[in-house]
């Protein structure tokens, strides 16, 4: 009766050792924010947008010169100076918001762009790697609960994508 059970249980282990699969996780975070490319991105975005950050600047510094020179000079000044530095000053404020804003939304727009690409370079090295160590699944880090430390291959994609630069 012991050697049957015996018999049976490793009929039915042997399908499941045949089928063992291995797994491995990346943590898109750490990789993201190691990736050499990060910086090169941040140093061309920079350059790409420098005048229009400094521009929309100098106009936050204005305003606040007016706002200095309303407080400082407001009880000397007569009522016309003061409806046209209010005026001046509603107008920046103005302008300043609307540039601010489509600063802030060509900002974004680009950093997405730029993130997308590098999504699309994370997304080959992990295929890569997955391949040649024949991994049959690779899960986002934040998708598991546990997972051994061998298995976590951020390390790999962030090394191979910085040689790849």
């Amino acid at each position: 009766m012991v050697n049957r059970a015996l018999v049976t249980l490793s009929f039915l282990a042997a399908p499941m050792m045949a089928n063992a699969q291995s797994f491995a996780v990346v943590d898109m975070g750490e990789v993201f924010e190691q990736l050499p490319q990060r910086e090169q991105i941040s140093k061309s975005l920079k350059s790409e947008f420098g005048d229009r950050v400094a521009a929309v600047q100098k106009m936050q510094e204005e305003m606040r010169t007016m706002i200095e020179k309303q407080q400082r000079d407001g009880a000397l000044m007569n009522d016309t100076q003061k409806t046209e530095l209010v005026r001046k000053m509603e107008s920046l404020k103005s302008e300043f918001q609307l540039k601010g804003k489509a600063l802030d939304e060509d900002m974004r727009r680009r950093q997405g762009e730029e993130q997308n690409k590098l999504l699309v370079l994370v997304q080959k090295a992990i295929n890569t790697i997955a391949e040649k160590e024949q991994y049959d699944m690779v899960f986002q880090r934040g998708a598991v609960i546990y997972v051994k430390p061998t298995a976590d291959i951020s390390g790999k994609v962030v090394e191979a994508l910085s040689k790849g630069k």
